[in-house]
């Protein structure tokens, strides 16, 4: 049998072992719960068919269970914002690309800056922090700047192997920079703040996460740079850099509209604490306003090819594993089963111990919203007595899980971009040559997180 079918028998297995089992403490709809949650995490776990059909096949037998109602399963993720914010982000990372704009603030930056290898790995960090803020999706903004780091590497000659590391630093440059603005990666941030139950608006976000996921970034370029080095000399040839971008023309009127909606966007999510209202909303209503005559003319027909329905879905039956688990009381037994009650007091002793746990549930589970959507409500009531806000709990297993990798697997924006379709090509090799060092920096930077919160209030 090959990979796929010996998962396939495996989540079987685990859910017939987990409802077989005489399970003390929890209901008979926990019990189901808890072995479909798990059958779903395997399947995840050793990619037996794209996630999302997986992801569907959870939520359909929640109901056809009668685990869960409907509205139970569906509520959370589609009668607030979280979907919402993410159909609008697609839309508007869809615009910014196909009017060129992010194309043209790239070539800009790279042909003012960069001269030699580590300015390009500096660039490539530099312009992620950037564009966070104008393309909130992780894989469209790596994408777009992958492109361009190719034409760089075109115009130097550089070896095929050397653009490959180029594009492990574009995609895990991805993983601490989508973090410092809540639109910063739309399926992730929401979804961890969603978790917590506790309500923040984009600014009160970035006071919370702003200044850890600035030096993870950091951290974490250092890191590529000691273990990846050119195996040649590099020398930008920024006269064909500049051919490259005269040959896009003077700034066309799409790209003019697009900055000035994404001006108001960014204004809306800034004063979205002084107003009151969802940064989903206003996310979604600035893409659909794209499209518009007159005003927009900058999404078409065809833009909504590029919201994927199997993000989605993925992210519905994601976010239905936390939300139904605290309906049955699989979220509270596993809090209690699992999770010592004897948690350390001390908030850096218990940011360890959280890492510790965090980085083992997800070597194995490998989806981050799958760890998030079972190991964030478990820890949350662990730890429900210390006075620790919930965000903090929350934000710190994210914050572990979306940047430890050993495999490609373990991280979605690694995966893409392993795919040489996309333009990174990098081997498993490289993930691992990358990841098992930053395994060690992820303790160093939980810590630095918690003493953050510390400071803001939050632990």
């Amino acid at each position: 049998m090959n990979k796929k079918s010996i998962g396939f028998f495996s989540g079987i297995a685990v859910f017939a072992i987990i409802y077989l089992l005489p399970i003390q403490g929890l209901s008979a709809k926990g019990q189901m719960d808890l072995a479909l949650s798990l059958m779903t995490v395997v399947w995840w776990a050793m990619q037996i068919a794209q996630p999302a059909f997986v992801g569907g096949i959870y939520l359909m037998l929640l109901i056809i269970c009668n685990v869960a109602t409907p509205s139970q399963v569906f509520s959370s993720a589609w009668t607030g914002s979280i979907m919402w914010l993410v159909i609008g982000a697609y839309l508007i990372a869809g615009a910014v690309n196909e009017s060129g704009l992010g194309q043209r603030i790239a070539y800009a930056f790279i042909i003012k800056f960069v001269r030699s290898w580590k300015g390009i790995v500096v660039s490539i960090f530099a312009l992620t922090f950037i564009l966070a803020l104008l393309i909130p999706h992780p894989w469209p903004r790596a994408f777009m700047i992958m492109s361009v780091i190719s034409v760089v590497a075109e115009t130097a000659h550089m070896p095929k192997r050397d653009l490959a590391k180029l594009g492990l630093a574009v995609f895990a440059a991805s993983c601490p920079l989508s973090g410092v603005f809540y639109t910063g990666d739309t399926s992730l941030n929401p979804l961890a703040v969603a978790d917590s139950g506790v309500n923040v608006n984009f600014v009160s976000y970035f006071v919370y996460m702003g200044v850890p996921m600035i030096i993870a970034a950091i951290l974490t370029m250092f890191v590529f740079m000691f273990m990846f080095k050119p195996s040649q000399e590099v020398h930008i040839d920024v006269d064909a850099l500049k051919v490259k971008q005269a040959e896009m023309g003077g700034m066309t009127g799409k790209e003019v509209r697009t900055i000035i909606w994404l001006v108001i966007a960014i204004a809306l999510w800034l004063t979205s604490g002084i107003t009151g209202l969802d940064v989903g909303w206003l996310t979604l209503i600035v893409a659909l306003m794209m499209s518009l005559p007159v005003v927009g003319g900058i999404l078409t027909a065809k833009s909504w090819e590029g919201v994927p329905v199997n993000v989605l879905v993925f992210l519905t039956s994601a976010i239905a594993i936390g939300d139904v688990g605290t309906v049955t009381g699989m979220n509270k037994w596993i809090a209690k089963t699992v999770i010592p009650t004897n948690l350390p007091t001390n908030i850096y002793l218990l940011a360890i111990f959280i890492t510790v746990f965090a980085m083992i549930i997800h070597m194995f589970m490998g989806s981050v919203i799958a760890v998030m959507g079972i190991t964030i409500p478990a820890f949350v009531t662990a730890t429900a007595h210390m006075g620790i806000s919930p965000l903090a709990v929350s934000l710190l297993v994210f914050t572990v899980t979306n940047l430890h990798y050993i495999l490609p697997f373990h991280n979605l924006a690694v995966l893409v971009g392993s795919d040489p379709d996309t333009g990174g090509g990098y081997t498993q090799g490289d993930v691992m040559r990358l990841g098992i060092p930053m395994t060690g920096v992820i303790f160093i930077i939980a810590l630095i997180e918690m003493f953050w919160f510390h400071l803001v209030g939050l632990a």
